[in-house]
C-alpha cells in the first residue's frame, strides 16, 4: 500500500475516534455528523483497500492457474508426440515382419510363374510318330487345352502378385541398372548401343516401389576393336 494512502487512512481513522469522543462528551451536532461522514469514508476506503487485496489474491491465483494449465498443455504435447513416434515405430516393425515373413513365400509363387511362363514358350517341334498320324487332331486339340490351362493359371498368379503390388520391372530395350538387374551375358550387337539390355532371362520384380527380385539380364556390348566407338 501507498505511504500516501496510509496516512490518509490514518489521519481518517484519528478524525473518527475525536469525533466519537466529541460525541461522548456533548459536542455541537454539526461535529458528531462531520465525524459520522468521516467515519463512511473510512469505510470506504477501508473496503477499497480490501478490494484491492482480493484483486491481487485474485490475480495470483489466476497466474498460478494458467502456469499450471500450461506445465499441463506441455506435458500433453509431448505425451502426444511420444505416441505418435511410438505408432510411427510399431507401423514400421509390423512392416518389416510382413515383409520378412511374405518374401520367401511370394519369391516360391515366382519360382512356379517362370516355370509355367517357361513352359508356354513355344518349343521346336519334333517330328510326329508314325501312330501320331492316325489322330493328329486329337493330340493338337489335347495340346492346346493343356496350354490353356496353363495360360489361366499364369493369369491367376499374375493377379494375385498385382494384388500385393508385385510388379515386374522393365529392363530390355533399356540402359543396364545393377541396382534392377544382374548382368549375366554381355553380346556384340550392332542393332543396339553400348550398355543396353537385348534380352531378359528371368524377370524382376518390385515390390511396393523396392525390390523383391533382381532381373537376369543380357547387355549389348560394342566391340571397341571394330572401330564404332571412335
Amino acid at each position: 500500500m501507498d505511504e500516501t494512502i496510509r496516512e490518509t487512512l490514518l489521519s481518517r481513522f484519528v478524525a473518527y475516534l475525536d469525533g466519537l469522543e466529541h460525541e461522548e462528551s456533548g459536542a455541537a451536532p454539526a461535529a458528531t455528523e462531520e465525524a459520522r461522514e468521516e467515519a463512511d469514508l473510512f469505510s470506504v476506503f477501508v473496503e477499497l483497500a480490501g478490494l484491492r487485496n482480493e484483486v491481487r489474491t485474485q490475480s495470483r491465483l489466476v497466474k498460478e492457474a494458467l502456469d499450471r494449465f500450461r506445465g499441463v498443455f506441455d506435458t500433453l504435447q509431448a505425451s502426444h508426440a511420444t505416441l505418435e513416434q511410438e505408432l510411427k515405430r510399431a507401423r514400421g516393425e509390423t512392416h518389416d515382419r510382413e515383409r520378412t515373413l511374405l518374401k520367401p513365400l511370394l519369391l516360391d509363387i515366382i519360382d512356379v510363374r517362370d516355370r509355367l511362363a517357361a513352359g508356354l514358350k513355344p518349343a521346336v517341334a519334333a517330328p510326329p510318330r508314325w501312330y501320331e498320324r492316325f489322330r493328329p487332331k486329337t493330340r493338337q486339340e489335347a495340346e492346346e487345352a493343356w496350354r490353356e490351362g496353363m495360360r489361366m493359371i499364369l493369369r491367376r498368379i499374375d493377379r494375385l502378385l498385382a494384388d500385393r503390388r508385385i510388379v515386374a520391372t522393365k529392363t530390355v530395350g533399356r540402359p543396364f541398372d545393377p541396382r534392377l538387374a544382374a548382368a549375366v551375358a554381355t553380346v556384340e550387337d550392332p542393332a543396339a548401343a553400348d550398355g543396353i539390355v537385348v534380352e531378359e532371362v528371368r524377370p524382376g520384380f518390385l515390390w511396393q516401389g523396392e525390390l523383391l527380385r533382381p532381373a537376369e539380364v543380357i547387355v549389348a556390348r560394342r566391340d571397341v576393336r571394330n572401330g564404332d566407338d571412335t
